[in-house]
C-alpha cells in the first residue's frame, strides 16, 4: 500500500491546501493529513478544531484521514508506515524552504522521499497567514478557505465580540 503524509499547521486550512489534498489523494492508496501541534505558538484555532475542520473539508475523499502530531515528522511517518511526504509549493521561496526540509527529513530517515506539488496558479497567493490577516481586518475570505472554515472563523469572531 502506498501511504503518504501531508503535514503542516493548517491554521486555517485553505483552498490551496485542499487542492493539494485532493490531488495527492489520487496518487496514493492512503493520504494522512497530519496537523502539527506547535507548542511555541498559540494558533488561531486549537489543533483539535483544525483536525475537525480538515476532516469536514476532506469528507469527500474516502482515502484521506486526519491526525494531530507533536513529534518529529519522521517518527510520525514511521508509526504510520509511510515513506512519502507530500508538500505543496506556491513559489520559488516555498521551494527553497521545502527543499531544506526535505534534505533534513532524508538525513533523519533515508527511506522517506518528498513529493512536491505545485499550487494551482489561481491559488498561489493564498496562505494561512494571509487569510488570518484579511479576516482580522474585516476583509472577505470567501473562496480562500472551505465553507466550514469560513463559518468557524465567523463564529469565533462573533464569540470574541460577545466576550468583550
Amino acid at each position: 500500500m502506498k501511504r503518504a503524509v501531508c503535514s503542516g499547521s493548517f491554521d486555517p486550512v485553505t483552498m490551496g491546501h485542499l487542492d493539494v489534498f485532493e490531488r495527492a489523494s489520487t496518487m496514493f492508496d492512503e493520504l494522512i493529513i497530519c496537523v502539527f501541534r506547535n507548542v511555541e505558538k498559540r494558533g488561531f484555532f486549537p489543533v483539535e478544531q483544525r483536525v475537525q475542520l480538515i476532516e469536514e473539508a476532506v469528507a469527500h475523499l474516502p482515502n484521506v484521514r486526519v491526525m494531530a502530531f507533536d513529534s518529529l515528522i519522521t517518527d510520525f511517518m514511521a508509526a504510520q508506515d509511510a515513506k512519502i511526504i507530500v508538500r505543496g509549493v506556491r513559489s520559488v521561496k516555498d521551494l527553497e524552504y521545502e527543499e531544506n526540509e526535505a534534505y533534513m527529513i532524508k538525513h533523519l530517515n533515508p527511506e522517506i522521499d518528498t513529493v512536491f506539488l505545485l499550487t494551482r496558479p489561481d491559488l498561489s497567493y493564498v496562505s494561512s497567514s494571509g487569510v488570518r490577516e484579511v479576516f482580522r481586518f474585516g476583509g472577505s475570505i470567501n473562496g480562500l478557505v472551505p465553507a466550514c472554515v469560513e463559518q468557524a472563523m465567523l463564529d469565533r469572531k462573533k464569540a470574541d465580540g460577545e466576550r468583550k
